[in-house]
């Protein structure tokens, strides 16, 4: 059994609930009382806080965010994430990547900027975070090189990426709006809904042919077997190293 082998990266933490005491006792609290995100950088409860989210700078890497709800949602495995109306966190994260260009005092490529969550073996922290942050050199060469043999449906990526097994899929369109990775990690492959917590998902911003933006999903999985806690920020690098390419 993977619980077995893997204890959880957040029971290793010293307070898995750092990020969730920071969100509402200091970031949301202050919004409401002086309009003052801090320690945020911003707090979008405009919908109420069951629907909002804030953006915060992560203390590892020079440009590193993390969108985070402001509703208490463990993670990935949350039933919260699949709910009729839920928000799309993800939509939220790359609309709100403008703030990895403002520590970087420059746009990030398409092609350059991730989303990442990991999986319950593959965190530190119970509150679902979306890491938003630069694409490893090495893994935005494999994904350029291989755009080809990602489609509609999912399928095995056909190079390991940061020595790991993950399969892709398509999306079409300049935003996320439409499609909420969450959603088609289940509608695409139902068996998933079933172990949520194993999984892990980053999408990748991608530019098919000139003029056709989307985005490639890529989902890997906990497999305690080969060693793998299915930790997708793996694929992320958070020296932003491609900015200097």
């Amino acid at each position: 059994m993977l619980a077995g082998s893997f204890l959880p990266a957040g029971a290793r933490a010293s307070d898995p609930s750092a990020l969730w005491k920071i969100v509402s006792q200091k970031c949301v609290p202050h919004q409401q009382a002086d309009h003052d995100p801090s320690p945020c950088a911003l707090v979008d409860i405009r919908d109420g806080v069951a629907k909002g989210y804030v953006l915060l700078k992560d203390i590892a890497g020079i440009a590193q965010f993390l969108l985070i709800p402001t509703a208490r949602i463990s993670g990935i495995e949350d039933p919260a994430v699949l709910a009729p109306g839920a928000t799309n966190y993800f939509e939220a994260a790359w609309k709100e990547r403008h703030f990895v260009d403002e520590r970087l005092h420059a746009p990030v490529p398409r092609d350059a900027m991730t989303l990442a969550i990991n999986s319950v073996y593959g965190r530190t922290q119970d509150q679902l975070h979306i890491h938003i942050d630069c694409i490893r050199v090495d893994v935005r060469a494999s994904i350029g090189a291989n755009l080809d043999k990602v489609g509609d449906d999912w399928a095995p990526f056909p190079v390991l990426l940061a020595g790991h097994h993950y399969r892709a899929i398509r999306i079409d369109g300049k935003t996320l709006a439409d499609a909420n990775p969450f959603r088609l990690l289940v509608d695409k492959d139902p068996q998933a809904a079933k172990e949520m917590d194993k999984h892990t998902l980053v999408v990748a911003g991608e530019t098919f042919r000139p003029g056709d933006d989307g985005f490639v999903l890529l989902d890997g999985k906990a497999d305690a077997a080969t060693g793998n806690a299915g930790s997708g920020e793996e694929l992320q690098d958070h020296a932003c190293k491609v900015m200097g390419e």
